[in-house]
């Protein structure tokens, strides 16, 4: 094969795999955004602030959870960090002080075994509802973390198509650079195709 004609086929190769990148590190950075846009309305939404570090509510918390807590304090949620920091160090740590730990399938076992219309079983549904609720709200805010995170590996991804890109483009054009500077004649691998009496010869 002549090495003008390797050459151009390498970097034609190379222009492709540029395009497909350059494709696809689009699709990642809408798909980033639009997460992340997503992200941050629905949180918006729900108006959740963090307390400030001088509240009852956050002195009450153990020191490792105020510590997660307070780069956020007094901030609204908007971010999936922020809502994975409030769902595990502020809501969780509510929930495992009632009853049960906070377990809603514990606490609503124990209201269905307590005797009917007791005041046992009264106050078990009122803890059995309120267990429900900051479940629910955790598991929600969790899933916005989740898909925050998806997000930003989203956006990493399109960096680094975007990176890959750029490289096989600087090669691809190197690599056409040198077929129009080659020989025409000039051939590639041309001791491949000898004979072995022709190579000893």
């Amino acid at each position: 094969m002549r090495r003008r004609t390797f050459d151009s086929l390498l970097g034609s190769v190379g222009l492709l795999i540029v395009a497909v990148l350059a494709v696809a590190g689009g699709l990642l950075t809408w798909g980033h955004n639009y997460i992340g846009n997503q992200v941050h309305n629905q949180l918006a939404a729900q108006q959740i602030f963090f307390p400030a570090t001088t509240s009852a509510s956050f002195k009450e918390l153990p020191a490792s959870d105020q510590a997660a807590m307070a780069p956020y304090a007094g901030q609204q949620m908007l971010t999936g960090a922020q809502a994975e920091a409030y769902a595990d160090h502020y809501i969780a740590v509510h929930l495992s002080k009632m009853p049960y730990n906070g377990v809603y399938a514990k606490v609503s076992s124990a209201a269905l075994a307590a005797p009917a219309g007791s005041a046992q079983q009264k106050s078990l549904q009122a803890t059995e509802t309120t267990v429900f609720q900051g479940t629910t709200l955790r598991g929600l805010l969790l899933e916005a973390y989740a898909f925050g995170t998806m997000g930003s590996i989203a956006g990493w991804a399109a960096l680094a198509a975007f990176l890959g890109a750029g490289f096989m483009l600087i090669l691809s054009g190197l690599g056409l650079f040198h077929a129009r500077r080659t020989a025409p004649e000039k051939e590639i691998l041309v001791g491949a195709h000898r004979s072995p009496v022709t190579a000893t010869a």
